[in-house]
């Protein structure tokens, strides 16, 4: 009997090739076009279909033998001394039923797709950019350890980022795929710091060796890693602080709106979660924690919610008060319910984004009024309208510090780096010894013809004399022997002035910080 498992790899393989099939027809020509939309169409269902279908047989079969396939190991992805990271794939019954959810998921947004995006320009990159994420889904979900989950993590914010911003010509999708990709990095580095720290503290990362291991780290070094993947999945799954990159993700199309953030990407911070319990189980405080930031998403999500006035808005609000519920049912120990509580709400969400753009065309009003509690209170309504002033926390804290790093960083340039290039700067000054020289010299050809004249010599040792010669009778000319405005001296005033613009960039107060914070990860 075939062993359907040993072929898992395949499941996010299938889509990934269709994507790339899609892009190379389109590079060559053979799918472009309104005509080429039947090709790029079904490639994308019966590549998405065959991966359901590889799904749906290995489930069978671990039903007919009693038992999920459990820990499949392929070969070695990275050695570096201690560390080895496998490719493996982790079958049990949590990865196979959410697979086999999202997969489904994904093989009925792409068929509704090939409709709702018709005569699109942007078309085959639609498709293209929707494989990449389902296998991105498939990886993260089947992932036998961390850092392969890691991978399929980043290949999703990608996608994410791509889609958001389909209509990149308007500056506001634009934006605001930035802005969501800018907060998946922060998610990213806690990601990568519960990597380090697995690797260190419980001896490697493969799912099963987190579980056999967890129950022996004291309650200091599972808070940590615990915490570290606290952060990658808040950030992914919107919780607060970081919910404001949400809302500014419906910038997409509405397939996109249905599979990332109604169903499938911003419930994979409840996966992490869910996935990392034994290690949660050791660390109190961080299910504490989990209660009180799934409660205040839970009641942000709600109280925004109420005073939306588009369809899709009031969905994704609604989807983040639920994914908030399934992280205190997580904090409460519940990871089952968590989990049962995941793949009804990414089932019943994905539909209700589907037909969102029915509902707006069947119905006159399809927003309800705000309630009239919330209307009283007005401090609360106020509130809720600005969404908690998130989004300008935000701006202050992250947007504008990162657009000033950004000015001074090209003020460094244009004031130090290019002068020591000796290209020119913004003012048109001369900025090099070169141009100097050139500058002044540009009228009186013979002078720099007759400076010039150094004696010829043979042989290789005569060339290296009359080499150094030449270097010596140049600075001497240049340097030593002009008036103090124009030789040595001026060439140290420069260098002293380019110092003082260092200095004076370096001396604000953010940079203070930043030094800070390198001293302090280096010493760690």
């Amino acid at each position: 009997m075939v062993d359907f498992s040993q072929y898992s790899w395949l499941i996010p393989a299938l889509p990934i090739t269709a994507s790339a099939l899609i892009a190379a027809g389109y590079l060559y020509g053979s799918n472009r076009g309104e005509k080429g939309e039947g090709i790029t169409g079904g490639l994308a269902i019966w590549f998405s279909t065959l991966s359901l279908l590889l799904l749906l047989a290995i489930d069978i079969q671990a039903i007919l033998n009693g038992a999920a396939p459990g820990q499949v190991q392929y070969t070695s992805w990275i050695n570096s001394g201690d560390f080895t990271v496998l490719l493996s794939f982790t079958l049990d019954i949590l990865g196979l039923s959410i697979a086999t959810l999202f997969a489904f998921l994904c093989v009925l947004v792409i068929r509704f797709s090939r409709n709702y995006i018709h005569r699109e320009v942007a078309f085959h990159r639609f498709h293209i950019i929707l494989l990449l994420f389902m296998s991105a889904m498939l990886l993260i979900v089947m992932a036998g350890n961390v850092a392969l989950v890691f991978v399929g993590w980043e290949l999703a914010g990608v996608s994410s980022y791509l889609l958001i911003a389909y209509a990149h010509t308007r500056p506001v999708a634009a934006e605001n795929a930035t802005r969501a990709f800018i907060t998946n990095r922060i998610g990213d580095a806690g990601f990568l710091m519960g990597i380090a720290l697995s690797f260190f503290w419980l001896q490697g990362i493969e799912w099963p060796v987190i579980a056999r291991n967890a129950p022996g780290l004291d309650v200091l070094h599972a808070g940590i890693i615990a915490a570290a993947f606290l952060i990658a999945a808040m950030a992914k799954s919107g919780q607060v602080p970081f919910s404001p990159w949400i809302s500014r993700s419906l910038e997409g199309p509405t397939p996109s709106s249905a599979i990332f953030y109604g169903s499938l990407m911003v419930h994979v911070g409840v996966y992490l979660v869910i996935r990392m319990q034994p290690v949660f189980e050791q660390a109190p405080e961080m299910m504490v924690a989990l209660i009180i930031i799934g409660l205040l998403t839970a009641v942000y999500g709600f109280l925004c919610g109420l005073v939306q006035a588009d369809t899709k808005s009031i969905l994704m609000f609604s989807t983040l008060s639920h994914v908030g519920l399934m992280f205190v049912a997580s904090g409460l120990g519940y990871f089952e319910a968590a989990t049962w509580y995941m793949l009804a709400h990414a089932s019943w969400r994905a539909y209700q984004f589907l037909s969102a753009p029915s509902v707006i065309q069947l119905m006159e009003h399809p927003t309800r009024p705000v309630p009239h509690w919330l209307r009283k209170l007005r401090w609360l309504y106020t509130a809720s309208l600005q969404r908690f002033w998130l989004d300008n926390a935000a701006q202050g804290l992250i947007v504008r510090p990162t657009q000033s790093l950004a000015r001074d960083t090209n003020g460094f340039d244009e004031r130090v780096v290019n002068r020591i290039a000796g290209l020119p700067d913004t003012a048109g000054a001369v900025s090099s010894i070169g141009q100097w020289e050139a500058r002044k010299y540009q009228s009186d050809t013979h002078v720099i013809n007759n400076s010039n004249n150094v004696g010829k010599g043979k042989g290789a040792m005569g060339k290296l004399m009359e080499l150094v010669a030449s270097l010596m009778h140049w600075f001497e000319d240049h340097l030593v022997l002009k008036g103090t405005d124009e030789g040595l001296l001026k060439v140290i005033h420069r260098i002293g002035n380019y110092l003082i613009d260092v200095d004076e960039i370096l001396s604000k107060p953010r940079y203070l910080l930043t030094i800070i914070i390198i001293t302090f990860v280096v010493i760690i």
